[in-house]
C-alpha cells in the first residue's frame, strides 16, 4: 500500500480525518495525497482567471490544513483538481494509483442524523477504489480486532480483499468473519471464497433481515476497532445507491469502516 488519498472536506472534522491518515501512512510508510476538489461556472462579464484564482484559494486551504497537523516525516503531496470529486479520484487513480481513500464520515455534513455524508457517498458509490471511513473525532491506533459483515461469501473482484489482506499482513489482527443468512440466501452464499478462509480468525454464521440487523445483534460480542464490509449494490448500503448519503438510522458505526471494492 503506497498511496493513501485524503479528500479534504471543510467540517471542523478534516484535521483530524487527515491526522488519522498521515498517523495510518506513518505506520506504513506510505504517501498521503492531500486532495481536493473544487468547481466554477464562469459566466459573460466575469474574470477570466477565475480557475487559476480558485485553484489558487484551494491549494492556499490544503497548505493550511497539513500545516495545521503533525506530518511525521510522511511524503505528503497536494492535489488541487477542478471537477467532480469521483471523476478526479478516478483521473488521480489512473495517474498515480490509489491503494485507499480514508475520508471524514460526513466530511462537508455538519447534520446530525448523517451517517455517510454525500462527498463520502458519492465516492463509495462512484469510485473502483477501496473506502476507509473515520468518525468523527476518531484517533489512530493500529488495528487489533476487525469484525467483517457480509451476507454471501462469494468474491466475484479480484483485489477487493487486498486492503483487507493488507491489513492482516500488517498488523496481524483477528479477522472474525459473520456471516449474515438473510432472506433468499442461497446455498452457494455460504460457502466461503479461499481468500476470505485464509484471513479468517473466526466465523459466525447468523439469521437476519439484514446485515446492518446482523452486525447490531453481534458487535457487543466481537468488540471490534475496524469494520469491513463489502460496498454491493444489494448489501450493506443498499440504500446508497438510491441517494448519496446514509442516515444513522439505516446504519452507524462509532469504529473506523473499511468498504471494500475491486475491479473484477
Amino acid at each position: 500500500m503506497q498511496h493513501i488519498l485524503v479528500p479534504i472536506g471543510s467540517t471542523e472534522s478534516a484535521q483530524n480525518t487527515l491526522q488519522y491518515a498521515i498517523n495510518f501512512a506513518s505506520d506504513i510508510d506510505a504517501k498521503v495525497l492531500v486532495f481536493r476538489a473544487y468547481s466554477s461556472q464562469t459566466k459573460a462579464g466575469t474574470m477570466k482567471n477565475v480557475d487559476s484564482i480558485i485553484e489558487r484559494e484551494t491549494n492556499l486551504y490544503l497548505r493550511t490544513m497539513v500545516s495545521s497537523v503533525d506530518r511525521k516525516n510522511v511524503d505528503v503531496k497536494l492535489i488541487a483538481a477542478k471537477g467532480s470529486v469521483a471523476d478526479s479520484i478516478a483521473n488521480i487513480d489512473n495517474e498515480l494509483g490509489i491503494d485507499l481513500v480514508i475520508v471524514g464520515t460526513k466530511s462537508n455534513s455538519i447534520k446530525e442524523e448523517i451517517f455517510l455524508g454525500n462527498t463520502a457517498g458519492r465516492i463509495v458509490k462512484k469510485t473502483n477504489v477501496p473506502v476507509l471511513t473515520v468518525p468523527d473525532g476518531y484517533k489512530y491506533s493500529t488495528v487489533k480486532n476487525i469484525l467483517m459483515a457480509f451476507k454471501s461469501g462469494i468474491v466475484k473482484s479480484k483485489t477487493a480483499l487486498n486492503p483487507l489482506k493488507f491489513f492482516v499482513s500488517k498488523f496481524n489482527p483477528s479477522v472474525n468473519l459473520l456471516l449474515v443468512k438473510t432472506p433468499n440466501y442461497t446455498d452457494a452464499d455460504l460457502v466461503l471464497n479461499k481468500s476470505l478462509e485464509q484471513v479468517k480468525t473466526s466465523l459466525t454464521v447468523t439469521e437476519n433481515a439484514t446485515t446492518f440487523q446482523g452486525v447490531l445483534e453481534h458487535i457487543k460480542t466481537h468488540n471490534p476497532d475496524m469494520l469491513c464490509v463489502f460496498a454491493r449494490k444489494r448489501g450493506f448500503f443498499k440504500k446508497l445507491w438510491e441517494k448519496n448519503t446514509v442516515l444513522k438510522e439505516e446504519f452507524f458505526t462509532n469504529v473506523p469502516l473499511l468498504i471494500l471494492k475491486g475491479k473484477n
